[in-house]
């Protein structure tokens, strides 16, 4: 809707408004025919300044998409993935393929079966009693540091930072600040 759209639709929204305050059970027929065509004008302006089709969903991505009625936001696009995912929470998803089987077991076991390594580096901040992550475990160090640095530098720092590599174990890498016990209950719980 531009400025034009939105002055003129104002103006006959008032218009109207003026009209419901000076109805009174004795209004003359000619009056009324006047409300009406202040009526009609106004909702062709209304009419000209909508683009969009009506929203058929409550959908904030999808509104104007499939419906299902069952759906908490009537969003049949958004039901499907959320259907897929409790689906594969159970084992219901799609089967998987079966692999030839070893003639053999190894003692060991094979590749397949151990863990693949992971290398994360886990931000965390001292609340005083213990140390707790405070950000998303990130994979490349220099944008954990510059994370745990931006959160020093914000309104409310934590007492101590650090930061954690973790490669299939942990390892404290760095620590920001010195973390203090701090008692939760007032006068040390006396």
């Amino acid at each position: 809707m531009n400025h034009a759209q939105l002055t003129a639709l104002g103006r006959a929204l008032r218009l109207l408004g003026e009209h419901g305050e000076s109805l009174t059970a004795d209004t003359p027929d000619a009056k009324l025919h006047e409300v009406k065509a202040d009526l009609r004008r106004a909702l062709d302006l209304l009419e000209d300044s909508v683009s969009t089709a009506p929203t058929t969903t409550r959908c904030a991505e999808h509104p104007t998409g499939p419906v299902d009625e069952s759906a908490p936001d009537r969003c049949l696009l958004c039901e499907t993935r959320r259907r897929a995912a409790r689906r594969s929470e159970f084992g219901g998803g799609r089967p998987q393929p079966v692999e030839a089987v070893a003639s053999a077991p190894s003692r060991y076991g094979v590749r397949g079966d151990r863990p693949q390594p992971q290398q994360r580096w886990l931000p965390e901040l001292w609340n005083g009693r213990e140390w707790q992550l405070c950000g998303t475990p990130r994979r490349d160090r220099r944008e954990a540091e510059l994370y745990l640095a931006a959160q020093r530098r914000g309104s409310r720092p934590a007492m101590a930072y650090r930061l954690v590599h973790e490669f299939t174990d942990y390892e404290v890498l760095r620590v920001w600040g010195n973390p203090v016990q701090v008692d939760i209950e007032p006068m040390g719980n006396l």
